[in-house]
Parts: structure tokens; C-alpha cells; sequence
């Protein structure tokens, strides 16, 4: 799933778009010790977490497009390590379960 597709699911905006970013699976997180233990590469990461360390973590593990909920703002230096990680990053209004819901299309991203 394209990160376009993935932010029109969950009734997003594209805050750091990365061109050729796509998602083959989903992981829900907000622990991201949990999130590097658990995740699978190519995967698409539900968070609240708004910071520079889910940036390193994505690019730990291998996720390609951070979703955001409940719109939490994307800092400026989170924008900016994204786009130098290539990590996609999609703000929505969506809780973390309905956005879970609304990608119920990707299997789960788990190792």
C-alpha cells in the first residue's frame, strides 16, 4: 500500500512525503522498545509518538510510513529526520485502533 493509500484510509494528511514510500504490513505502538523488538521491515507504524526517536526506530526496524493520531503535530526536527531517513509521515484525526481499522487491509507486521 502506497503512502497516498495509506493516508486517504485513515483520513490523513501527508505531513513528510517520501516518494516510492509503501507499506506491506501494519505495526500499532506507542513503547517503541516494543516497536524494535516486534515490527517487521516494510512496515507502516500507528503511533502517537512524536518525536526524533520513532524516526530512529522506523529506520532501525525498517518502517517506511510513520501514521500519527489523534493529529499530534509533527515537530520540525521530526520532519527533518524523516526526510533525510525516508520515513513517510501521515497525521490523522483517528484514534490508534480506528486507524488499525482502517489499514485492516495490510496484515500484521510482526517477527
Amino acid at each position: 500500500m502506497t503512502a497516498a493509500e495509506i493516508c486517504s484510509a485513515v483520513k490523513g494528511t501527508i505531513a513528510v512525503n517520501v516518494e516510492d514510500a509503501s507499506a506491506t504490513g501494519v505495526y500499532v505502538g506507542d513503547l517503541l522498545s516494543d516497536v524494535m523488538g516486534h515490527a517487521g521491515e516494510d512496515c507502516v507504524l500507528v503511533t502517537i509518538q512524536n518525536h526524533l526517536n520513532a524516526i530512529a526506530v522506523c529506520t532501525l526496524v525498517g518502517c517506511a510510513v510513520i501514521v500519527l493520531c489523534h493529529n499530534r503535530p509533527v515537530p520540525p526536527d521530526m520532519a527533518e529526520a524523516a526526510a533525510r531517513e525516508g520515513v513517510a509521515i501521515i497525521t490523522t484525526p483517528l484514534s490508534q485502533y480506528a486507524a488499525a481499522l482502517a489499514l485492516s487491509s495490510l496484515p500484521p507486521a510482526e517477527h
